[in-house]
């Protein structure tokens, strides 16, 4: 179920019957046609679990389940809009930068002290978003927010990319994501941002950054 870019900030999804997509509340601006919005109760396919995982993260950004037959608008906040696609392989996004995703990807959490331990704990803290990422995996189309548009940079083996962790929005492929300081530790405590912390992401994808460290 591909997303049609309307502009900067604003995209539109064909929905047929049999089909459904989840968006973030508030999120849709207009419709045509026969199409029912429904509170998802479970976060969408991330069922029971995950939506225990997105509330003890404190990710529990409220979505709506779209179906029926017509044309739905999205939008939010003016936020720009990008929309990625999906052939398989995994997304990781935080919850609050999702606009709207095709309903067939299967949607997940991922603890972050998973992905460099105690410091991909901090980074939680740090940043301002939850310890956990959301997660979304398979064939479709997924619409992120981001402020001022995104730059999307290849991460490529034996060169790491290093990102202001509020520019950062989502990334795939085989990535390994770790918080990464320059300074020491006393000096990191009580600092909540800017260049005394950069993401490090290392392997194989594709990382998307946004053009302002404002958090949505």
């Amino acid at each position: 179920m591909p997303f049609r870019t309307l502009n900067s900030r604003m995209v539109e999804a064909q929905i047929a019957p049999g089909q459904r997509l989840f968006s973030q509340r508030g999120a849709m601006l207009a419709y045509k046609g026969d199409v029912s919005f429904t509170p998802s109760i479970t976060g969408g396919q991330g069922g029971v679990m995950g939506m225990i995982g997105r509330r003890i993260a404190n990710e529990a950004t409220p979505l709506m389940t779209v179906e029926g037959s017509g044309t739905v608008m999205f939008g939010h906040g003016g936020h720009h809009v990008q929309v990625i696609e999906l052939s398989g392989e995994t997304l990781y996004v935080e919850a609050d930068r999702l606009l709207a995703f095709d309903g067939t990807l299967q949607q997940g959490t991922m603890f972050m002290g998973s992905q460099g331990g105690v410091m991909g704990m901090v980074r939680g803290q740090v940043t301002g978003q939850g310890l956990f990422t959301t997660t979304l995996k398979g064939h479709g189309a997924v619409a992120v927010m981001a402020h001022g548009g995104v730059i999307e940079l290849p991460i490529r083996t034996q060169r790491p990319v290093h990102v202001d962790p509020q520019a950062y929005v989502a990334h795939r492929g085989d990535v390994r994501s770790k918080l990464s300081t320059a300074i020491g530790w006393r000096e990191m405590v009580g600092r909540g941002s800017g260049e005394a912390f950069q993401l490090e992401l290392s392997g194989e994808g594709t990382v998307y950054v946004q053009a302002s460290e404002e958090k949505l």
